[in-house]
């Protein structure tokens, strides 16, 4: 085992699947030369090639295009978004057309494509650098969205995500990228998309999360330990599919729940959880579901007071989940 961060983390799978896949390929701006704004691909282009690092124009539609229409030729692109507030003019190429590549053509074509993006706040960056934009794409069939929170599952998911026949919008909380460091090990491995992962059993509330949250959950339940609230935290990882087996056998357990996100509240991951849990383990639940998430506002503020109130911290998922044990 070895200790890395996270960008380390999505750095290595890139860089071992290129290694072992002739057809994977990465394009992007200023991906090259530079090796990506956070370095993701540092080094890649001596490594690699000119013909597999590709520099792009700053044209997010028309990269998502070339990816595409070199993905349904057999290839495996692996495009980076330099921030995911700039993923809005790649719409039409992923939700428009690649999600639908499979079906529209009964099977004979698919889009093996990864569209990685760095989002979330915290990192005092504005109203154009902090969005979190995944339930645009979580609400699309066709498409598989992961979010990772640690380097292990950020190299094993981004592992399966370049290996998959779909395409893939693969999204990492900025944050985490050298705050958040784990053991990885040496060896190969991959972690199927579609499955969640529980990093604290607990038997008297669930929470629910992914991304930068999972780590502010941890630390929530590790003090509630300590006042005799066992909390059981859930680490979705893939926002599409949603592990409908592992949320509904944890709040059949616990009978609550906790979704927490930082996105904002209407329409977002957290309702459909909510749906899903509602719809299923009615019988067995002893307190209203609860959500926490952003508050409805257009975008990230700038200054650091209003970024503050509006990420969510360990004492606010701590209170939302002392009034849950409480009920």
């Amino acid at each position: 085992m070895k200790e890395v961060n996270v960008i380390e983390a999505v750095r290595q799978a890139m860089y071992e699947e290129m290694d072992r896949d002739q057809d994977v390929f990465i394009l992007g701006e200023d991906i090259g030369v530079r090796g990506g704004v956070f370095l993701a691909t540092d080094g890649f282009l001596e490594a690699f090639g000119a013909h597999r690092v590709i520099d792009t124009p700053i044209s997010e539609s028309a990269i998502a295009g070339v990816a595409l229409g070199a993905a349904m030729q057999g290839m495996r692109p692996i495009v980076e978004i330099e921030f995911a507030d700039f993923i809005w003019p790649v719409f039409n190429q992923i939700l428009g057309e690649a999600a639908r590549i499979r079906y529209g053509t009964n099977g004979k074509l698919h889009a093996p494509l990864v569209l990685r993006a760095p989002y979330g706040g915290g990192i005092r960056g504005g109203l154009y650098h902090s969005q979190s934009p995944e339930a645009y794409f979580a609400h699309t069939p066709g498409l598989k969205v992961v979010a990772p929170s640690t380097p292990f599952d950020a190299k094993g998911l981004l592992k399966s995500a370049i290996r998959d026949n779909d395409p893939v919008v693969f999204l990492e909380h900025k944050k985490t990228y050298r705050l958040v460091k784990g053991n990885i090990p040496k060896e190969e491995y991959t972690i199927p998309i579609g499955k969640a992962d529980v990093k604290i059993e607990g038997g008297d509330v669930t929470v629910v999360t992914y991304g930068l949250m999972l780590h502010h959950c941890v630390e929530a339940a590790r003090i509630l330990k300590d006042n005799n609230i066992d909390v059981e935290v859930i680490d979705l990882r893939t926002l599409r599919p949603i592990d409908h087996e592992t949320l509904i056998k944890s709040v059949t357990k616990t009978g609550k729940a906790l979704i927490v996100h930082e996105d904002t509240l209407a329409l977002g991951i957290g309702a459909e959880i909510s749906a899903i849990l509602s719809e299923n383990v009615f019988e067995y639940l002893d307190a209203p579901i609860k959500r926490l998430a952003g508050p409805e506002v257009p975008a990230m503020p700038f200054s650091p007071t209003l970024e503050n109130e509006f990420m969510i911290n360990s004492e606010d998922i701590i209170n939302a989940l002392k009034e849950l044990a409480e009920y």
